[in-house]
């Protein structure tokens, strides 16, 4: 094989791009890693880690660097790079990047997430980590007794802001409208916790802080008014966007939302092409599924490529 071609490539260094990094090089199967940023992904905006079993209370860029150390003692190869397409020429996928470079590889396996939309507003990025998250399930917990504020009026939004009563004493949610896209069932299990209040035809303007959050600043649609919450948290949840815009045009098939459909073996439409984490269409979205598909992924990966040998052996 030349230098940039491998076996499987896994597009993405996050917790599920680690993890099938980790497996496929368990497979002894030549494998590369693409990541455009640190790796460990989303692992090094997160504060402290209290939901993955055996690491609690560890920071994100502690797990982070654990899960590399790990994947790297089984032979992965790591390489920074943006890729910027995704295509298939005969038996080979091949890997386009920002940086001019070209990948091939027999199978590749798609672990590039997405992110959290974000609101656009001062305080926003400065307090992220420290008061301004955008999972519930991740970071509730640190919240217990505090005032928390939900930002958002879909099915996320809501159901995010009732978990977050079982921690905070009070969750206000700040909404653009004075209805909700959220199914009415939601909207009333909300109300039904007895914790809640809603801010409606509202939008945010600042989330305000000095090294954590205190509160938010947040302006009446229908009067102009502008007012100043006083908040320990805020969880806003406008929406996921997965960067799922890299392939060529019929690679993958996605739901309505962009993340990418496959099937039990986390493969895709085409054979020799997985997806897992967050990109992939799924239930929840944490790090321990990510894992578990990755592992998944990695396995169904190394057996396409030995099966795709044997018949280029035989051919």
């Amino acid at each position: 094989m030349s230098d940039n071609n491998y076996e499987i490539a896994i597009v993405g260094g996050g917790p599920a791009g680690i993890t099938a990094a980790l497996y496929a090089g368990r497979s002894r199967v030549k494998t590369i890693v693409l990541e455009r940023g640190a790796v460990g992904g989303q692992l090094w905006n997160t504060a402290d880690i209290d939901d993955y079993p055996g690491l609690s209370m560890q920071t994100g860029p502690e797990v982070a660097q654990k899960f590399e150390e790990h994947a790297k003692k089984f032979g992965a190869e790591f390489e920074f790079g943006t890729v910027s397409k995704i295509s298939k020429q005969g038996d080979e996928f091949v890997i386009e990047t920002d940086e001019g470079e070209e990948y091939r590889a027999l199978s590749v396996i798609v672990t590039v997430g997405g992110e959290a939309r974000k609101l656009g507003v001062p305080g926003e990025q400065e307090l992220a980590g420290a008061g301004v998250s955008y999972c519930a399930v991740c970071d509730g917990a640190f919240f217990q007794d505090k005032t928390i504020a939900v930002v958002g009026g879909g099915d996320s939004a809501l159901e995010e802001g009732a978990f977050l009563t079982r921690y905070g004493s009070k969750v206000y949610l700040v909404h653009r409208r004075d209805e909700f896209r959220a199914s009415p069932v939601l909207v009333e299990h909300f109300d039904a916790t007895g914790k809640t209040e809603k801010i409606l035809n509202s939008v945010v303007e600042e989330i305000v802080g000095d090294g954590k959050v205190t509160g938010l600043r947040v302006k009446n649609n229908e009067t102009g008014e502008v007012s100043e919450i006083a908040v320990d948290a805020v969880f806003p949840f406008v929406g996921f966007t997965p960067h799922s815009d890299i392939f060529e045009d019929g690679l993958v098939e996605t739901d309505e939302g962009g993340h990418i459909l496959t099937d039990a073996k986390m493969e895709t439409k085409t054979p020799g092409l997985f997806a897992a984490g967050d990109v992939r269409s799924q239930y929840v979205r944490q790090i321990t599924n990510a894992v578990g598909d990755a592992t998944t992924a990695a396995l169904a990966a190394a057996a396409h490529v030995e099966a795709a040998k044997r018949t280029k052996a035989t051919a």
